[in-house]
């Protein structure tokens, strides 16, 4: 292993053109240089500067060693620039459902990580039942939950209004079986969906299941089947709600963070802000 700071001296005598210039530039003594290029002469085995020469001049082994010392002296620098780097070194975890990922939510991201260059946002949208195990066991900082009731340590809930709904082209009366497009299990329409058809004594299949929303919806629209929605998450889409069920009672969307202070609780505050503004606009 060659010796950066023995490689330094070097370089600089190939500057410089003498012992004393070099000596000079890095703020040595003449004899602590001479030492040093005496030490990576012996560590190459071959002399490197041809001493007798006015200006100094590097022997052909020292020609051929000077691009591979700038070249690792430079790599030192880099290596030393990026480890002094801070940003995207302090991860903050995050989940939460597909429609709380909006793009206000991104804006919000993005600002936040503006302000502090060392966060890392590591963001993941899932079912309410791998949300809830990982934000539990301390996989997750930050975590929003769609539920039927809130647990104490929820920082704050809201009324999500849910119905069920069918492509906007469906006949007026229900098929039977009842075909059914729903989340994987874990998701909190899923078992609402089955408790509902089981209590009316109706008789349903699945028909299409995907974790994305997007997909559910998709599946809405082309016809697959009736699912129980969101109703925020249904406008835009070409699926009306379906005659047959009356309202079911909503749902709750929980923020819980394990910080109230330090950048995980500033940035659980501003995705509190735009869940109060979210469901504001249900209301209107």
């Amino acid at each position: 292993m060659l010796d950066p700071r023995l490689l330094r001296a070097f370089v600089a005598i190939a500057d410089a053109g003498s012992f004393t210039a070099a000596a000079d530039r890095l703020h040595m003594t003449q004899s602590t240089m001479s030492q040093q290029i005496a030490r990576l002469e012996e560590a190459i085995g071959r002399e490197l500067v041809d001493r007798a020469a006015r200006p100094v001049r590097l022997t052909v082994t020292g020609e051929r060693l000077l691009g591979h010392a700038r070249r690792i002296l430079s790599l030192q620098n880099e290596a030393l620039t990026l480890m002094a780097e801070t940003s995207g070194t302090t991860s903050v975890r995050i989940g939460m459902p597909d429609d709380i990922a909006t793009p206000e939510m991104a804006v919000a991201f993005a600002a936040f990580t503006k302000r502090h260059k060392e966060a890392r946002l590591d963001v993941t949208t899932g079912l309410r039942a791998d949300l809830t195990r990982r934000y539990r066991s301390g996989e997750l900082d930050i975590v929003v939950l769609k539920e039927d009731k809130p647990s104490p340590d929820s920082w704050a809930s809201h009324e999500e209004p849910i119905a069920w709904f069918t492509a906007q082209d469906a006949a007026g009366t229900l098929p039977d079986p009842v075909p059914l497009v729903t989340f994987p299990p874990g998701g909190l329409y899923r078992d609402a969906m089955f408790e509902r058809l089981e209590r009316e004594r109706r008789r349903w299949y699945v028909a299409f299941t995907s974790a994305s929303l997007r997909n559910v919806l998709m599946a809405v629209e082309a016809g697959l089947g009736l699912s129980l929605l969101p109703v925020d998450a249904a406008r835009g889409w070409r699926i009306k709600p379906v005659a047959d069920f009356t309202a079911e009672p909503p749902v709750v969307a929980s923020l819980y963070s394990w910080e109230r202070g330090g950048i995980v609780g500033e940035l659980a505050n501003e995705v509190l802000d735009i869940l109060k503004r979210h469901f504001a606009r249900d209301r209107i």
